[in-house]
Formats: structure tokens, C-alpha cells, sequence
């Protein structure tokens, strides 16, 4: 089987079940050769290997079957960085690439305005740790800013198995010495972090409770954990069906971690960030503001708090 021929296959497999047949045959044949897109392109009659076609042909049933494809080939691009992903983890999305700009932002600033001191930074919610290593990344890769003066990062998540994928994502993204300001802590929310942040960052679940089930119905099998925004802190259904119910426990939790003034910045969906930012203001946060992603949607809430020492 040639490539054209594998092509033509694998969009003939998987139409029904993906709107991007054609670029979803691209990427697994990308993978599945270990080339690039122009080699895919420019070599339509490379012949694949017997073990090649049998692989390809079990990721077209798995594809067919509506699992996504960065499950299937194990990565996902996100921010420029290759991120290894699982089902134990959100597959990165574009939309998100928002919130780490703007903490890059943020923490430049901070950085340049605190020449005494070191940040500290949380990532609550980390799953696969796409946010708090591609905002680190973009600071280490800053050549105004050494290393040493680079914030120390805490990744923080309630699963395990989550936690893990993302100690395996800063292994292969990080050198020893930029691993040594990273940290990695499993926990219900702050429940047992001690420490205060200048910065907490978060993409937590924030889908209502109903339409995050219903979401799994075309066999994508991203965990329930991490989309499910009403449930309460034991991981039940919390009532609430507007998506918040954690990111309200967030954001009051959140007031007790941050140093004073210090930035916080979550993402919510385009249906809840109007309530999610009159929340903030509701329980004395300041500055609160809500910024657009790529598509221009309603995608971030950021907002700042002074807590009495």
C-alpha cells in the first residue's frame, strides 16, 4: 500500500466520524512514518511496510471509533512544544494558548519589576501540564531573563496517572537544571498545599454537568474529571448546573494561596465567563477582566487579590 493509497483509505474509514478526514489521515501518516508533512506530500507512491499497514489500520478503527487522533499517536501540539498525551489527561487545545500568552505576559512583567525576588507560580488543574511548561518554556527561552531568576512552578492535579504525564512532559521538554524549579503535587484543589503563589494559573473542568456527559457520546474518552465543572469537592454532582461549581471552590481557595496583589488567571467556557468574573467580584477580587480567545469568544478570567497578611 502506497501512501495516496493509505490516504484515500483512511478518509474513506473515518469520514463518518471526523470532520477533518483528510488532515486527520495526514497526522497519522506523519506519525506512523515518523515524517513530515512534506514528505507525506511529496512521496505519494512510498510504499508502506507490512507492520506499518497493520498499525495503521488498528489507529483507522480506533479513529472510526471517534477516539481522537492525539490519543491514538500519543502527542498534541500545543504553544509551538510537542506535549505526550493519554486518556488520563485533556487532549491541549488551541483555545487555551490564551491564558499561557497572557502569563507570559504577566510573570515578564513581574519579573522585570522584582529584581530581589523569585516568583513563585501554581498551576492548579494541570493535567498533562501544557500551560505551566509551555508559560516556564517561553521564560527560559526569554533571553532578557537568566535562569535563575525564572519563577518556580508548582503543578498540581487530583489524579495521579495526570500527574504523571506531566512529569513526563517536563522531562522531555526541561534539562535537569530547569527541572529542579518545578514541582509536582496531587491534590483535591489547595487541600493540602501550604504554600502562597505570586500567579495561579487554571484551566479547570468547567463544562455543565449534563453537556460534559453528553460530550463523551461521540467516543472521544477524555476523562469525565476534567471537563465535569459541577461537581463538589468529593467528586459528586454538586447541584449546580451552570459549569462553576469548581471554579467557585477555585477561586475562594485560591484567596488563601495568593500573595497580596498577586495575578489569577482561569479559563472558562464562553457560556460562563460573565458569571465566572462577577464571582470574582463578588468576593473581593479587583482588576477583573475577561479576555477573548482565538476564535473570539469569551475564554479568560483574570483578576487580582489582596488578602490581609
Amino acid at each position: 500500500m502506497t501512501i495516496q493509497e493509505a490516504k484515500k483509505s483512511i478518509v474513506q474509514k473515518i469520514k463518518a466520524s471526523s470532520k477533518s478526514a483528510s488532515l486527520d489521515a495526514d497526522v497519522l501518516l506523519q506519525a506512523l512514518l515518523n515524517k513530515d508533512k512534506t514528505f507525506v506530500l511529496l512521496n505519494r507512491d512510498f510504499e508502506l511496510l507490512p507492520e506499518q499497514e497493520k498499525k495503521l489500520f488498528d489507529w483507522i478503527e480506533a479513529r472510526a471509533k471517534g477516539l481522537p487522533v492525539a490519543y491514538i499517536i500519543g502527542k498534541k501540539e500545543f504553544y509551538g512544544l510537542d506535549f505526550f498525551v493519554d486518556q488520563s489527561v485533556l487532549i491541549p487545545k488551541a483555545d487555551t494558548e490564551i491564558l499561557v500568552a497572557r502569563a507570559v505576559e504577566i510573570l515578564s512583567q513581574r519579573i522585570e519589576a522584582n529584581e530581589n525576588s523569585i516568583l513563585t507560580v501554581c498551576d492548579m488543574c494541570s493535567g498533562s501540564g501544557c500551560v505551566a511548561l509551555s508559560v516556564f518554556r517561553a521564560l527560559v527561552d526569554d533571553e532578557r531573563i537568566p535562569l535563575e531568576r525564572v519563577p518556580k512552578f508548582t503543578l498540581v492535579d487530583i489524579s495521579g496517572p495526570a500527574l504523571k504525564v506531566a512529569q513526563k512532559n517536563a522531562s522531555a521538554l526541561l534539562s535537569a537544571q530547569e527541572l529542579e524549579k518545578i514541582k509536582f503535587v496531587q491534590s483535591n484543589l489547595f487541600e493540602v498545599i501550604p504554600f502562597s503563589y505570586d500567579v495561579i494559573l487554571s484551566n479547570p473542568p468547567y463544562i455543565p454537568h449534563d453537556q460534559a456527559r453528553s460530550l463523551l457520546n461521540d467516543g472521544r474518552s477524555e476523562p469525565l474529571l476534567a471537563l465535569d465543572g459541577d461537581i463538589d469537592k468529593n467528586g459528586d454532582f454538586s447541584g449546580s448546573e451552570d459549569g462553576l461549581a469548581v471554579f467557585r471552590r477555585l477561586a475562594l481557595e485560591a484567596k488563601k494561596h495568593l500573595s497580596p496583589g498577586g495575578d489569577f488567571l482561569c479559563e472558562t467556557g464562553e457560556y460562563n465567563a460573565d458569571a465566572a468574573a462577577d464571582f470574582l467580584r463578588a468576593n473581593s477580587y479587583f482588576n477583573v477582566g475577561i479576555e477573548l480567545d482565538l476564535e473570539g469568544q469569551k475564554r479568560l478570567v483574570c483578576a487580582n487579590y489582596s488578602r490581609e497578611l
